[in-house]
């Protein structure tokens, strides 16, 4: 059962930002000292959304192009490389 718990912070100045503590929040979804995360902003419905990063570094050789372009040829080829899995 996914049941949202809803806690209010103050924002507080830390050094020269700003920020929030929510200790009990990121251990909730898994997140612990030193954890990376990825952060996304919805201007249009104020609400910030933190989760748990899912990037792999990529081995040593393996340029962010590369990485580009197989996606891309992933994308434009997805239904045939379906295909040739289910044979």
């Amino acid at each position: 059962m996914n049941r949202v718990v809803e806690m209010e912070r103050k924002v507080t100045k830390f050094g020269n930002s700003l920020g929030i503590t929510m200790t009990d929040a990121l251990k909730q979804i898994g997140l612990d000292q030193g954890d990376i995360v990825s952060i996304d902003v919805d201007k249009s419905t104020q609400e910030i959304i933190i989760r748990k990063s899912t990037k792999a570094s990529l081995p040593n050789g393996i340029s962010e192009d590369f990485m580009d372009s197989l996606a891309e040829v992933i994308r434009e080829y997805d239904q045939t490389l379906h295909g040739l899995k289910d044979r």
